[in-house]
């Protein structure tokens, strides 16, 4: 079975970039009459994001009395972002990879999907503080429309969610567990016109529950161990704005800090509220348009996004083919 999944990935994989190969080519024509040391010093920042994920990880396992290597840590994070984009569910999928890894290594399942809401959360936390500053910029150029109001409404929501069910767990695990159940029974009446069954058990998730309960019961006594990993989330935000600097400077376009801070907000935002993996279509469409009422011209703003998407985007689908793929191997 577990051959079967890691064959029906790499499919996945290699169909979602055959689908894409024309703007695969776009990309990198664009690419090319960039200035070729700013194209590199960008793809190396983007590199440098997976050792700050690792970071992230590792002070985040550490929290949770839990040791790994950053260079281990960094493969699982790359490997699941190739699996949330190869198989797009809401970054379950990755979350999933992470809980499979550490079954196989005998760690608590329990820790390890705290682990990774936790990550989400100061993800989204972390962000929130760069998309007010974004949302701050905009409304000082009159740019500010309500659909970048009403998105930026889904994130708070959404962060705001993943906080609450952490706050419900550290207080009691009866009252998280009627929470997953209640999101359960959500998924299922969804999901029932489509595969006629429970897709999710209600009595699952109270024995999930339990079994974080201890765990964030602790979490409330360790809240300033979170300010490292959230450090390290912000470090990550501040590497994804090098990479569009880097971007600006290799096509000698010129710029502000209002507009990188924009331009990132907006983007970022749709890359996490839009339904498609990765925001691929979405982003392509919105990042003009965003860079366009910060003041860059509209075909250069095109061709920043082209390249900022080539290097955030089709980047990390690579690295992480290549991680999947050596854990694979180690697995064997």
């Amino acid at each position: 079975m577990r051959k079967f999944i890691f064959i029906l990935l790499l499919f996945l994989g290699a169909a979602f970039v055959y689908l894409s190969f024309g703007e695969l080519e776009s990309i990198l024509k664009t690419l090319q009459h960039g200035n070729i040391w700013f194209v590199l010093l960008a793809i190396l920042i983007q590199l440098a994001w997976f050792l700050m994920m690792g970071l992230i990880y590792r002070s985040l396992y550490q929290v949770l009395d839990m040791e790994e290597s950053i260079s281990r840590l960094s493969l699982l994070a790359a490997s699941a972002t190739f699996v949330n984009i190869v198989a797009p569910t809401i970054g379950m999928s990755g979350m999933a990879f992470f809980i499979a890894h550490a079954a196989r290594k005998g760690r608590s399942v329990g820790k390890i999907t705290i682990v990774n809401m936790l990550g989400l959360f100061l993800d989204y936390a972390a962000f929130l503080v760069i998309l007010t500053l974004g949302l701050i910029v905009l409304f000082r150029r009159n740019d500010l429309d309500p659909t970048e109001i009403a998105a930026s409404a889904v994130m708070f929501a959404i962060a705001t969610g993943f906080g609450f069910l952490l706050y419900l767990g550290s207080r009691s695990a009866d009252a998280l567990g009627d929470a997953l159940a209640w999101l359960a029974r959500l998924v299922n009446r969804v999901a029932q016109p489509f595969i006629h069954r429970a897709y999710l058990s209600e009595e699952r998730a109270h024995e999930f529950a339990h079994e974080m309960a201890d765990d964030l019961k602790s979490l409330p006594e360790k809240y300033h161990s979170l300010i490292i990993p959230l450090l390290y989330s912000l470090g990550g935000k501040a590497l994804l704005m090098c990479v569009l600097v880097s971007v600006f400077m290799a096509f000698q376009v010129p710029f502000t800090a209002g507009t990188i801070i924009g331009g990132f907000a907006i983007a970022y935002l749709f890359l996490i509220i839009t339904p498609t993996p990765a925001g691929v279509g979405i982003i392509e469409g919105v990042m003009p348009l965003a860079l366009s009422s910060l003041r860059v011209a509209w075909s250069e703003a095109v061709v920043i996004t082209l390249a900022y998407r080539g290097i955030t985007f089709w980047i990390p689908l690579a690295v992480g083919a290549i991680a999947f793929r050596v854990l694979q191997r180690e697995k064997k």
